[in-house]
């Protein structure tokens, strides 16, 4: 039986234009994850779902495969992660790979590394469950959290918490955007990953930042160079 990474990388993305060939810290943005993967040792396929020539060539000159390319229909804003790798998994099945893990690795997940991808390959076997994916900590309580009125007066959400102290709050976790281990059959069948029958993988917060704006990016860069720590690539 064999274990997949499908990383998803579409050509168009509006707020940062080519954010997955883009540099980040030295190489394309793709690369770090095709490298974490490979660094896991857990795949016996790295496969990138596309339908842009530049992320194909990109993808393979680090190691990937690009066995197909992605219909247009699956590479517009609309388009799930979960139809994503459902399509990936099931060109996989049927060209005649018996699946027994996928797991979807983010683009645009240059923090990630092969030792939580082990540790995620892990975790879903011994739970049993159809998903085990990556989760963070929120910095701040939740409960405590604030809106803007369209005066522009700000408002708890939730009054009643504003006395309790912080550690008498529940705490509560987001999920990390990096990877998703699943069978086989939970993909193919579009199971819920965000449900009861999910499994958690806990990541510490300095390995977690979304990069969907310029200032993102940014900060994601900074974050990365420190973790690296004159290092040519953090493990």
């Amino acid at each position: 039986m064999a274990t997949v990474a499908i990383i998803p990388a579409r050509g168009g993305s509006k707020r940062i234009p080519r954010k997955n060939v883009r540099d980040f810290a030295g190489m394309p943005m793709i690369a770090h994850s095709i490298l974490a993967a490979q660094d896991s040792g857990s795949f016996d396929r790295i496969i990138v779902s596309t339908d842009d020539q530049e992320i194909t060539d990109v993808a393979l000159a680090h190691g990937a495969e690009v066995p197909f390319r992605r219909p247009s229909a699956l590479a517009d804003d609309h388009a799930t992660t979960t139809a994503v790798v459902q399509h990936a998994v099931q060109f996989l099945v049927d060209e005649g790979t018996d699946i027994d893990y996928a797991c979807c690795i983010y683009a645009t997940a240059p923090f990630v590394t092969g030792e939580l991808l082990r540790e995620g390959l892990a975790t879903i076997k011994a739970s049993g469950t159809p998903f085990a994916f990556s989760i963070a900590e929120y910095p701040a309580p939740i409960q405590r959290a604030l809106r803007i009125r369209p005066d522009g007066i700000l408002e708890p959400f939730w009054p009643d918490n504003t006395g309790v102290r912080s550690q008498d709050l529940e705490t509560a976790f987001h999920d990390a955007g990096q990877f998703y281990w699943g069978s086989v059959d939970a993909w193919l069948e579009a199971r819920e990953i965000h449900s009861a029958t999910s499994t958690p993988v806990i990541l510490p917060a300095h390995r977690v930042q979304d990069i969907d704006t310029p200032e993102d990016w940014v900060r994601a860069e900074l974050m990365f160079t420190v973790l690296r720590g004159g290092t040519d690539r953090v493990r």
